[in-house]
């Protein structure tokens, strides 16, 4: 991995490196015209760790790195509280650019863009994928039920990984204790997932054709 100048912006080699070049030229739907930066992600090329959010904020939007600012560093406590190294992870979210005023991403544009995390998770493969908030979980778990339902357990998921989904960082600081309470008790369902073998989980086969429809083509 290279730093690009001035930017702080990691610049990863091989596969996944022209992959983000390709991301930072890409023009396949509206939000091209109205985004300031792309924002691909940031971490370790080989984490054993993935984390998928939404959609950049006005703040990634202006620095093009994911989760800066006051999430973002809530998210680096959260795992320094229960020894995970962030050196260990990768983060990325489901659209690359920020849609305008922080609206929900639209059908076509995560369509138009679901490529970019499919080929970030298949050149990274993480063993275990962590959803941060209702969006992202419901896309990747395919599902109805928001995150108060759903957090709390791992899920198996996609070619052998685990999927957990916990509360978006944003909401934990609107919220207080009580929301950042509860991931602090997600976060220690990831320190077990990533320390145990993967022998460890009997979990319920996942349903792959409803799991895997984001990334169907």
């Amino acid at each position: 991995m290279t730093f690009e100048e001035g930017s702080g912006v990691v610049r990863e080699a091989g596969a996944l490196g022209r992959l983000r070049v390709e991301a930072e030229a890409c023009t396949a739907c509206r939000l091209a015209d109205t985004r300031t930066k792309v924002v691909f992600g940031v971490g370790n090329p080989a984490a054993e760790l993935l984390f998928v959010g939404e959609a950049p904020g006005r703040n990634e939007d202006q620095q093009g790195v994911p989760f800066v600012g006051a999430a973002g560093q809530l998210l680096d406590r959260l795992m320094a509280d229960v020894g995970i190294d962030r050196d260990r992870s990768y983060i990325a979210n489901v659209l690359k650019c920020r849609p305008p005023n922080n609206r929900d991403p639209l059908a076509d544009e995560i369509e138009a863009c679901k490529g970019y995390l499919r080929m970030q998770l298949e050149l990274i493969d993480p063993k275990v994928v962590v959803t941060l908030g209702n969006f992202a979980t419901k896309l990747l778990l395919k599902t109805e039920s928001g995150i108060t339902k759903v957090r709390g357990r791992s899920y198996p998921w996609w070619r052998g990984k685990l999927l957990i989904p916990t509360f978006h960082p944003a909401a934990a600081l609107r919220s207080g204790d009580q929301v950042t309470n509860l991931m602090r008790a997600d976060f220690e369902l990831i320190r077990q997932a990533l320390a145990a073998n993967d022998e460890a989980y009997t979990a319920e086969e996942p349903n792959t054709v409803e799991q895997l429809g984001l990334f169907q083509t």
